[in-house]
Formats: structure tokens, C-alpha cells, sequence
């Protein structure tokens, strides 16, 4: 049996209809977790319900770019449960589109969900988390450290992110507030699938080689030790590792390997002759 290191405690996951965010709450519920899921699609989050049965489990239709509803989770779980010891804003969007291109909506709608989502849970949860002294966590990007080409309303969107979750740890360094930035670097999900193109329509399939890519399960097991042990900052894959830590001292050389990299995708749009 596994050890329920989150007995008693009451974790609120946004994105959890997919992806990481479903894994987390997989997790999350075999520690032994209270959880409240949000998602925008209820078929997803009720057959999630039905799965996850040895602990309690809410699930509330949610838009996280919409202010309304963010406030509506918090408090709808404080009604349910009177507590939250863990926040995870998972709920998240990506696209791929040069900038040139891309209709300026497209970079709005990242910055509503992935930046201003967050925002919007962390600002109505913040004061019953102070009172469990619990957890924030952003789930960010390596693109959050180091822009990515054909991903700018992504990146900008990780950007902000991060600086946010820095500014809220330091704000909070002596009330006992745990403030985690969580990067997972290239992972198996469904984010490449719902990317947005230039015109704002969804991608519909992966540029990317999903099975090569580190597993949800894996990142969410990774996300619950950097929880446990109350880390700042949590950068997964070595690839991710690798390119926060070059960027610091060779940035110039990071940015013509990510163009290189990004540049041989399937259909990409950075139109370069990379033969040399």
C-alpha cells in the first residue's frame, strides 16, 4: 500500500479533465488526497469522478480564463471541504504560429488562460492557503526560461507566469506560503494536439514523437515530491535542464538550437533552409 502522504489535505487541480493535470489527480488521490478537479469538458471530469473512488472527489465545470468561474471553484471547495492546502494551476493552452502570421486574438487567449487563470485561482485561494499554510504551484514551461520560435504567446504567457509565482514566494517568505514553479519540459499529453495555429484553430495532431517524451504519470509523481519537500522550483527531462542552465551563460547558442530543433518539426512554420 502506498504511503498517503496527502491524508487529509484538500488539493484543487484546474486542466484536470487530461494530460498532467488527470495524472495529478491519479496521484494525488492514491496519496490519499481530498480533490477538487475543474476542467471545461463534465464528461471528462465525471468519468474521472467515477475512477477515482477511496477519496472524496468534486468536480466543477471550469473556465479559468474567466474570473467568474475561478472564483465560483474556490468557493464551491471551501463549501464543500472549509479548506485548501494545495492549489495546482494546471490549466493550460499552446500554439504554434510566427508571430508575423498569428492573429493577435490567439496571443490574448494564452495570456486569459495560462497567465490570467492562474492569477485568478491563486488571488481567491491565496487567503485559505495561508491559513493551512499551503501550496501554490504554476505549472510553467522551459519556454517560461527561454522563448521558444513559433510559440511566442506561449512563452510570453510562461514568462509571466513565472514571475508572478517569484514575485507571490517573495511576497509570502515568512507566513509559511509554499510557492512552487513547476517545469516540465517536453511531456506525453494532449497540449500539442489543441495548440493554436495563426488563425486560432486548434492543430488536431502532434508535431512531436509523444512516446519518446517523458510520461504525465511521471510528471505528476515528480510534482508531488517537490510539493512534500516544499521546492521553489522544479525543472524536469535533462533536455529542459540542460537548456535553462545554458541559456544563462550561452543564450545566443541556445536560441540557434532551438531554432534548429523546433525548425524540423513536421509542417513547421519557421520557413529555413537548414542544409548547409
Amino acid at each position: 500500500m502506498k504511503k498517503k502522504t496527502l491524508q487529509g489535505k484538500v488539493v484543487i487541480i484546474t486542466g484536470a479533465s487530461s494530460g498532467i493535470g488527470l495524472e495529478c489527480a491519479r496521484v494525488f488521490s492514491q496519496a490519499g488526497a481530498s480533490l477538487v478537479l475543474a476542467a471545461r469538458s463534465e464528461d471528462k471530469l465525471k468519468a474521472l469522478e467515477n475512477e477515482l473512488k477511496d477519496n472524496p472527489v468534486l468536480t466543477i465545470i471550469t473556465d479559468v480564463s474567466r474570473e467568474s468561474d475561478c472564483k465560483f471553484l474556490i468557493d464551491k471547495t471551501v463549501e464543500r471541504f472549509g479548506r485548501i492546502d494545495i492549489l495546482v494551476n494546471n490549466a493550460g493552452l499552446s500554439m504554434r504560429a510566427l508571430f508575423k502570421e498569428v492573429d493577435l486574438s490567439v496571443l490574448k487567449t494564452l495570456m486569459d488562460v495560462n497567465f490570467w487563470g492562474c492569477v485568478y485561482c491563486t488571488k481567491y485561494a491565496l487567503p485559505l492557503l495561508l491559513q493551512s499554510k499551503g501550496s501554490v504551484v504554476g505549472v510553467t514551461s522551459i519556454a517560461g526560461f527561454k522563448g521558444l520560435p513559433a510559440r511566442t504567446g506561449y512563452s510570453a504567457s510562461k514568462y509571466a507566469m513565472n514571475g508572478f509565482l517569484d514575485t507571490l514566494r517573495t511576497e509570502h517568505l515568512y507566513d509559511g506560503l509554499h510557492v512552487m514553479t513547476f517545469a516540465p519540459g517536453f511531456t506525453a499529453s494532449n497540449v500539442r494536439v489543441s495548440a493554436l495555429t495563426a488563425d486560432g484553430s486548434s492543430q488536431g495532431r502532434t508535431p512531436r514523437a509523444e512516446e519518446k517524451m517523458m510520461s504525465a504519470q511521471s510528471v505528476a509523481q515528480y510534482m508531488l515530491k517537490g510539493i512534500l519537500k516544499r521546492k521553489n522550483t522544479v525543472i524536469l527531462t535533462p533536455l529542459g535542464k540542460l537548456t535553462v542552465l545554458m541559456a544563462k551563460f550561452f543564450p545566443a547558442f541556445v536560441s540557434r538550437m532551438e531554432f534548429r530543433m523546433m525548425a524540423q518539426e513536421p509542417d513547421s512554420p519557421l520557413k529555413k533552409d537548414l542544409t548547409e
